[in-house]
């Protein structure tokens, strides 16, 4: 299901959705306070570090997550990424191996975060962290659960989209926020807002007065593949939390987008759904195309008739995050 567009208007206007729900939007906000206030169950032997979000729905999670596998395997450690499996049906711990499992068992996101690190499955992120700490990671990186108590955090990277910020500054439903910003960034180690320099210049605008904690920078930029996007006239569709990012995307690299369909996050793309795209595109005599979270719920019958775009987390500046870093594994 789409957010209502009354989530991302700016704070500070007048929003008749906003005031029908604020009532609800402070019970959830209040519920999420009582939870995030219990104490841990278990601290691991090894640093773990939440990539996590105030915004329900994507802000970048999975590309910071990539991003800093990267970084930390380039500095000779073993990071190792524990996930909840959003949309996977697998129940007990489990360990993703792309080639056995598919995105149904295990979730998209651990699909694709599996191909660049050891990532862990489960509903109770204790067990995960254990696994992931015998198997041998030196740091656990964990793939939300920002507002989950049940594991010690040693710190917390809060992922935003630059240019959505925190919506209309509410909590769900009155607004896209699953606790107020105040008291999210409060319990942050560190903010990392995604988009262009128009996009961090407008969440400086509407947000930059509230953030207190350490404030670092980055930008979805294509991974460049030597793909002439130029070439063909693309139907391209996203079942991810902003899809009219990708979209914005594809054309920038010149690509003629003929048809753009936007899914819901984590959409499971079933047999039916892609033979309806993929008869429109035949009409309009184009290609499929997709993102890379999408493409690894794609069955098998379909993953040689998408294309796929590939984004990749541009850091400006490793500063602060090297900072935390160095906190962490001192």
């Amino acid at each position: 299901m789409r957010p209502p567009a009354f989530w991302n208007l700016e704070p500070g206007r007048f929003n008749l959705g906003r005031v029908a729900f604020s009532p609800l939007g402070w019970l959830y906000g209040s519920v999420t306070a009582r939870r995030v206030a219990q104490p841990a169950t278990y601290t691991a032997e090894v640093p773990v570090l939440c990539i996590g979000n105030l915004n329900a729905g994507g802000t970048g999670k999975t590309p910071t997550a990539i991003a800093l596998i990267q970084y930390l395997q380039s500095k000779g450690l073993t990071p190792h990424v524990i996930s909840r499996g959003y949309g996977g049906s697998a129940k007990d711990l489990t360990r993703v191996d792309e080639r056995k499992h598919s995105a149904r068992e295990v979730g998209d996101e651990p699909m694709l975060l599996a191909a660049f690190a050891p990532t862990w499955v489960c509903a109770d992120r204790t067990k995960a962290a254990r696994a992931a700490q015998e198997a041998g990671a030196d740091l656990i990186l964990m793939d939300d659960g920002f507002q989950n108590p049940s594991l010690h955090k040693d710190a917390s990277i809060i992922v935003a989209d630059a240019q959505r910020g925190f919506g209309n500054g509410s909590c769900i439903p009155a607004g896209p926020l699953r606790e107020p910003v105040g008291a999210g960034l409060a319990r942050g180690d560190l903010l990392l807002t995604i988009g262009n320099a128009a996009a961090q210049t407008r969440f400086d605008t509407f947000w930059g007065g509230v953030v207190k904690l350490s404030h670092a920078r980055a930008e979805l930029v294509p991974l460049q593949t030597g793909m002439d996007w130029t070439a063909t006239p693309f139907l391209a569709f996203a079942g991810i939390g902003y899809p009219e990012k990708f979209f914005a995307t594809l054309r920038a690299q010149g690509a003629t987008v003929l048809e753009t369909h936007a899914l819901d996050d984590h959409q499971p793309l079933t047999t039916a759904l892609l033979q309806r795209m993929e008869a429109d595109a035949a009409r309009l005599g184009a290609q499929l195309v997709t993102t890379e979270k999408d493409a690894v719920r794609l069955p098998t019958a379909y993953r040689r008739k998408v294309l796929t775009l590939p984004v990749r987390l541009e850091v400006k500046d490793w500063k602060e995050i090297d900072a935390l870093l160095n906190r962490l594994l001192k």
